[in-house]
């Protein structure tokens, strides 16, 4: 257990740093994400982004992205997703000229260990960025931790808190990007739905389209089925 404990000072530590290091008004960022499984090694999934400045105000970016999943091993998923992503200049809702149109594909690795009653995540993605500035590459990785707990129903746990912090870099000077810090809450009502509330912390550094700040994250996860398929975590990690 004690590499638990390693895993969560590294977090917090991170976390703090990020949220100490840049202030601003608390801004909303939503998400919605749909999930078909088609059996316990393959799913498909499709998801929408919204996200405002302020509190539900001067709503300022959205994405929409899709894109397959494909568990290799017991503790190893492979995706490759595709999606739309815009950003807007700052002053009020969707302000033209844009701040960024972009296109992006991007392939990503996810591996999972369970340590006792946690779950400890990595997750790397690369991005094949093609914006309104040029084409671009990114690499990021997150680290995240989950605990599970309440009483087990039809095989899974009601509720659940995670941390996260993830790391953005580019193959161009200064190199790195961006810091991202997330504490969530999770509601597993049923195996096909989850509802999540979290504070999420984005530290920018020299890039030009969406800048740092706190955001409330509050998403709706929806996963569908086939029968005597297990569903995978419906927890989006594709923020």
């Amino acid at each position: 257990m004690r590499i638990i404990y390693i895993y969560i000072a590294m977090l917090l530590l991170n976390f703090s740093s990020s949220a100490f290091g840049q202030s601003s008004e608390l801004g909303s960022w939503n998400v919605f994400n749909l999930k078909y499984t088609f059996n316990d090694n393959m799913s498909v999934f499709g998801e929408a982004q919204l996200r405002s400045l302020h509190f539900y105000d001067d709503f300022h970016y959205y994405e929409y992205k899709g894109g397959f999943d494909f568990k290799a091993l017991k503790n190893l998923k492979l995706t490759l997703g595709a999606g739309s992503y815009q950003t807007y200049k700052e002053g009020g809702n969707f302000v033209q000229p844009k701040n960024n149109n972009e296109f992006r594909i991007w392939p990503q690795v996810i591996l999972s260990q369970k340590l006792g009653a946690f779950t400890v995540e990595q997750r790397y993605r690369a991005e094949f960025r093609y914006t309104s500035n040029g084409y671009r590459n990114r690499y990021r990785y997150r680290l995240g931790i989950a605990y599970p707990f309440g009483k087990e129903s039809n095989g899974f746990k009601p509720f659940q808190v995670s941390a996260s912090n993830e790391l953005f870099f580019t193959n161009k000077e200064p190199y790195f990007e961006r810091n991202r810090a997330l504490l969530a809450f999770s509601y597993k009502p049923t195996k096909s739905t989850t509802f999540q509330m979290g504070y999420l912390h984005q530290f920018d550094y020299k890039i030009n389209d969406e800048t740092g700040r706190d955001f409330l994250q509050v998403g709706y996860f929806l996963e569908l089925f086939r029968k005597q398929s297990t569903p995978a975590d419906s927890n989006s990690k594709d923020n």
